[in-house]
């Protein structure tokens, strides 16, 4: 089968496209046929060795698929459309799926939108839900919102119960888009000063949320935009800048960061299932908008990755393993 592989640590180009055996799915595993791969943002960390996880070389990297069941142990019935997530591996024509993050695809969802829906819309919804706990009426700041996690936040923050959705994006289009998705106002994620640009955009108050991803000035800026029981939830590091934050800087302005890996979630079945489904059928309806974005052929993941880390892109990105 067609496989990308990496046997060194580096940029795009140490993702190299190889014939691999198809793989043997073993107790508890399903075999996919994969349609389309997901492409995420922590899979360039994945490619570098640059996130919370050590990797172990070689790698195929990819923790999401979207295709039809090959062979299952676990009840699946071959060809059933299925959308899975995965610990790697995903970047080629079949991938194994542990069957307990493997997730049922109903009538009238595209592939694309099944996928934006694991790893982004399951993020977005334990982010909104889980750590920051968001309440009705709450200003909520979704950062990079023109990307897969922050489309689906502007939309489900306002569904959650948010009062203002406050986006940023880093062009006018992606800012535009989010303010079609139900964003009150979106600013230029370039501002030199985000802490005045969030507040600007609060009609001068302190926010109740932000959504941070980025690291280093982005963090520092949005921490300070944060009202009194204000929660920073960090589930990213794009600018790879870590930051520190003192316990007295907390106590002084009683605000709150909270950080978030969805890696947590997938031991937790009734953390992924229940969310997923309510997020499927949100789609099926016509309530929640999925952005797919480019679809790239595995020939040319190596273009994907440096699109993503460039910031030119929206949505969800995909790979198609058959070109």
């Amino acid at each position: 089968m067609r496989a990308i592989r990496i046997d060194e640590f580096g940029g795009p180009e140490v993702m190299r496209l190889v014939d691999a055996p198809e793989p043997e799915p073993g107790e508890g595993e399903v075999l996919v046929r994969v349609a389309r791969a997901g492409i995420n943002f922590a899979d360039t960390h994945t490619r570098e060795n640059s996130y919370l996880a050590e990797q172990q070389l070689p790698l195929t990297p990819g923790s999401e698929v979207a295709g039809t069941v090959e062979r299952s142990t676990e009840g699946f019935e071959r060809g059933q459309r299925v959308a899975s997530l995965l610990s790697g591996g995903g970047y080629a024509e079949y991938a194994l799926a542990p069957a307990a993050s493997t997730f049922p695809i109903p009538d009238g969802v595209e592939d694309g939108a099944a996928l934006a829906l694991l790893l982004q819309g399951l993020t977005a919804w334990h982010l909104l839900r889980t750590s920051a706990k968001v309440a009705k009426g709450e200003t909520v700041v979704v950062h990079a919102a023109g990307g897969g996690v922050g489309s689906l936040a502007v939309q489900l923050a306002k569904r959650f119960g948010a009062g203002r959705v406050i986006a940023s994006a880093s062009t006018e289009e992606k800012r535009s888009l989010a303010e079609e998705l139900g964003a009150d106002v979106a600013v230029d994620a370039r501002s030199e000063d985000m802490n005045e640009a969030l507040r600007e955009a609060n009609g001068g108050e302190k926010v109740d949320v932000v959504l941070e991803m980025a690291g280093g000035s982005v963090f520092e800026h949005s921490l300070k935009a944060l009202a009194p029981f204000g929660r920073l939830v960090a589930y990213g590091m794009a600018s790879r800048e870590q930051v520190q934050v003192s316990n007295a800087r907390l106590m002084r302005t009683s605000t709150s960061v909270v950080g978030f890996w969805l890696a947590h979630c997938l031991a937790h079945r009734e953390m992924m299932e229940p969310p997923i489904r309510e997020l499927l059928e949100l789609v099926a309806a016509g309530e929640l908008r999925t952005i797919v974005g480019e679809t790239y052929p595995l020939s040319q993941v190596g273009r994907a990755h440096e699109d993503i880390q460039g910031r030119g892109t929206s949505g969800k990105l995909l790979l198609d393993p058959a070109s």
